[in-house]
């Protein structure tokens, strides 16, 4: 959630944002009157409190016609006190309910726009002109089955459209790229983590995920348990409710996990094959750093997934997301997207965000600093950057490495994960 003080200081800032995403504007009204009448049945509770304690100092001192009188008015205050409570604690959960649902403030350079309308930064790698090499490139599905190593058909025949298995070289592959992402993190100063795949309502709540993305979420009604979509979320709830001295920061992990997503409103888009899919796993960056940092500590999430797809020889181009593509929680988002072939185009693969202050307010995580001797207590700034996520990963793979005989040659960065193999074969047929 945003600053309220920076609400009160500056609407037309959050005006203007709320527009930018393509989200109500409305709502910065309705939350401005919800925190003035927050604040107001603060001030009279205060008062009416105040003015109860008083009074009760009076009544044991007090004696006949004026005691019976002091009581009567101890007991019109008693009631006026629970009435201005009640609106006190009205006040608060409107003005929470409100907060929840208005978005990161997003930040002044982000393109505005649609899903289109992003602002391409780099290009990197050089796309591949199979028709010079002398043959048409097949694409990931066609490879995979011919290797043995992805099965859609039994995964639509046990858990529906969208599932899969990747069997044999396609498990293996899967291995080697998720160790292989684990050992750049590592090296890079991550705490590899294992994190949980269920989490409880204010974990999904806190980062911003049963807003808009909430068609997406998986959730158990019947023991009030959410599926997650990235690791994301058990990552900025990992300190929930956490003070953390200002000389532990930056605390960087990264976490592996299953993802689910219902994929909701997609039907009938990359429906063949592994690109779009309802579970899979992904390595994820997360970092928590002073506000101060948090823009640097962007660009350097950023460099470490560029620094992954150049290992894997993929080319991709990288792109300043336009505001109402982001995510409610980011301020600004950059995408890495690779080139797949048979799709003729520039596809997501990895993605940075930079959320600010807006995760961990809502999640109670907060930094102590202290300037000339004296300690002070804020909210920090969490951003997350996805380094693998699997099945497109492999998709990219395939398909860009593909020879012509249907075999598929292995990115250096991959071999000691593979047993030192060069080369995916097809299995004989």
């Amino acid at each position: 959630m945003i600053d309220l003080r920076l609400l009160r200081e500056d609407p037309d800032r959050v005006r203007a944002s709320q527009r930018a995403r393509g989200e109500d504007v409305d709502l910065v009204d309705a939350l401005l009157s919800a925190d003035e009448r927050r604040r107001s049945s603060g001030l009279r509770f205060d008062e009416l409190r105040s003015e109860q304690k008083a009074l009760g100092k009076l009544i044991p001192k007090a004696a006949g016609d004026e005691k019976a009188e002091l009581l009567k008015k101890a007991g019109d205050l008693a009631a006026a006190v629970k009435a201005a409570n009640a609106d006190q604690d009205d006040a608060d959960e409107e003005t929470k309910r409100l907060l929840l649902r208005l978005g990161n403030l997003v930040h002044e350079d982000v393109p505005v726009g649609g899903e289109e309308d992003f602002v391409v930064l780099e290009t990197h790698g050089t796309i591949r002109d199979f028709a010079a090499e002398g043959f048409e490139p097949k694409d990931h599905l066609e490879l995979g089955e011919a290797l043995g190593a992805i099965d859609v058909e039994r995964g639509a025949k046990v858990s529906g459209s969208r599932f899969y298995y990747l069997t044999g070289v396609g498990a293996l592959l899967e291995l080697a790229l998720v160790n292989a992402a684990i050992a750049q993190a590592t090296e890079a100063g991550f705490t590899p983590m294992l994190t949980p795949a269920l989490v409880r309502p204010r974990a999904m709540e806190g980062t911003g995920f049963l807003g808009q993305a909430a068609e997406n979420v998986y959730h158990l009604e019947k023991d009030d348990y959410y599926l997650v979509g990235t690791s994301e979320v058990p990552l900025a709830a990992y300190h929930m409710d956490e003070i953390v001295d200002a000389d532990k920061l930056p605390l960087r992990y990264a976490g592996f996990s299953p993802c689910f997503r219902r994929e909701a409103g997609t039907y009938g888009k990359d429906t063949r094959g592994i690109f779009r899919v309802h579970q899979f796993d992904k390595v994820e960056m997360f970092s928590y750093v002073d506000p101060e940092d948090a823009e640097n500590e962007h660009k350097r999430l950023l460099d470490w997934e560029k620094q992954w797809l150049t290992g894997l020889e993929l080319p991709f181009q990288v792109i300043d997301v336009a505001s109402a593509d982001l995510g409610a929680s980011a301020s600004r988002k950059y995408d890495c997207e690779a080139w797949i072939p048979t799709h003729g185009k520039y596809r997501e693969l990895t993605s940075a965000s930079n959320c600010d202050s807006f995760q961990a307010r809502r999640l109670s995580v907060r930094m102590r600093e202290e300037h000339d001797g004296k300690k002070t207590v804020k909210p920090l700034a969490t951003l997350n950057g996805t380094l693998c996520a699997v099945p497109r990963t492999i998709v990219a793979l395939l398909e860009n490495h593909q020879l012509a005989d249907g075999s598929v040659r292995v990115p250096e960065v991959l071999r000691p994960y593979l047993g030192g193999r060069e080369i995916l074969e097809p299995l004989a047929k």
